[in-house]
């Protein structure tokens, strides 16, 4: 992991397409812009994990029912 210090106002930028703005710090929360091509999909990491789960979820479900009905 890459660990960075960045004030109000500064950006990142990741693989020449992305930027990451910080812009608004108030107490222990830190409010960023993202900006982005359209095809970069961009998720908060709960979102992520919870989607993640879901199409395991519904890959084991399918795959078990198309396994019975070969059976």
């Amino acid at each position: 992991m890459l660990a960075l210090t960045r004030r109000k106002g500064e950006a990142l930028i990741i693989n020449n397409n992305v930027e990451i703005d910080i812009l608004e710090i108030r107490g222990d929360q830190v409010k960023i812009g993202i900006s982005a091509p359209k095809e970069v999909p961009i998720y908060r990491k709960e979102v992520y994990l919870q989607i993640q789960s879901e199409n395991k979820q519904a890959t084991n479900i399918e795959g078990m029912d198309a396994l019975k009905k070969l059976f």
